[in-house]
């Protein structure tokens, strides 16, 4: 079943924003002057997902000026968001193919043209120089918002420490492409650098607009980038329940030409008996591994070689 959602935000006009300050179309860095982190926040990784410009626009809005390193504000496939029709709402998530599957070096720098490919090679320098960066996403269905922290420590550690939202995935990506949380120097051991990924809400409810915003703020205050003097105004004023961690065991990818779920799920369903039937992929039967067993994101952009759904557990 495919739902049916109210579109209850409107396309922020990203025009202004377009000549920025970096030789980057739709890129603007803000520098205080004093040493510190690159952050980085990055919306319309997908051009369908409204409550990340909405945010950026926020943020613009509200003269936000870093108190020490560097800010940038990143409006990333801008090209998809100009195709944005609410009458097709969903058609705008990519022009050529998916902006967060192509962070593979060998993609990045193979043959292959695309407009997401070009617009990721344009990009790649910047994301290069970034410390930490939050990438703001919205969701198929209306599920309770999470922040996705890929498989490291110190990803972990940064969304705890951004304390929002209460669900923190951890997750090691899709077969079908790398995303940009997982980018190489987001996930090299070695490093230091790491970035967060925030599924904020339904794509066009009014709500993801609402955590789009809590999450950057936090984010920014957690990186020491503003002052509480600027985010409290526009935050909650009681504080967020603890968050709960879910360790992805699975990412279930489609391997035939008929994936049918058992149930109409929308996501974070915890399945409570180990072999439970939810899915069928052609003859093969998807059971839950485990006793407890979350569902992350359920797909109904179903193809062949992508993932369909997430199997995960409550770790703490």
């Amino acid at each position: 079943m495919t739902h049916a959602y109210r579109i209850e935000l409107t396309p922020p006009d990203i025009t202004p924003y377009r000549a920025g300050n970096t030789g980057i179309d739709f890129v603007t860095t803000l520098d205080s002057g004093r040493s510190g982190p690159h952050v980085l926040v990055n919306a319309l990784t997908h051009g369908n997902e409204l409550c990340g410009p909405v945010a950026l626009d926020f943020l613009f809005r509200q003269g936000v000026r870093p108190v020490r390193g560097t800010l940038t504000l990143c409006f990333a496939n801008t090209a998809a968001y100009q195709c944005f029709d609410p009458k097709r709402p969903g058609n705008s998530r990519f022009v050529d193919e998916d902006f967060n599957r192509v962070w593979a070096e060998d993609v990045l720098d193979g043959p292959r043209r695309s407009v997401e490919l070009e617009r990721a090679r344009t990009l790649r320098p910047l994301y290069d120089t970034v410390d930490l960066l939050l990438d703001l996403h919205s969701m198929q269905n209306a599920t309770a918002p999470l922040v996705l922290c890929g498989a490291t420590d110190r990803g972990r550690d940064l969304a705890k420490a951004v304390g929002v939202p209460e669900w923190v995935v951890r997750d090691s990506g899709h077969a079908a492409g790398r995303r940009l949380l997982d980018y190489a120097p987001f996930v090299d051991p070695a490093a230091r650098k790491t970035a967060l990924l925030a599924e904020c809400g339904q794509h066009w409810a009014a709500s993801s607009a609402d955590v789009a915003i809590e999450v950057t703020l936090r984010f920014l205050l957690a990186t020491g980038t503003v002052t509480p003097e600027f985010a409290a105004p526009h935050l909650p004023p009681t504080p967020p329940p603890p968050q709960k961690v879910i360790e992805i065991t699975e990412a279930v990818t489609m391997a035939g030409s008929d994936f049918l779920y058992e149930a109409d799920y929308v996501g974070m369903e915890i399945i409570e008996r180990a072999g439970t039937l939810i899915a069928h992929d052609d003859d093969r039967e998807i059971r839950t591994p485990y006793d407890e067993c979350v569902l992350i994101m359920p797909s109904r952009r179903l193809r062949r070689g992508q993932t369909a759904v997430r199997l995960g557990r409550i770790v703490s």
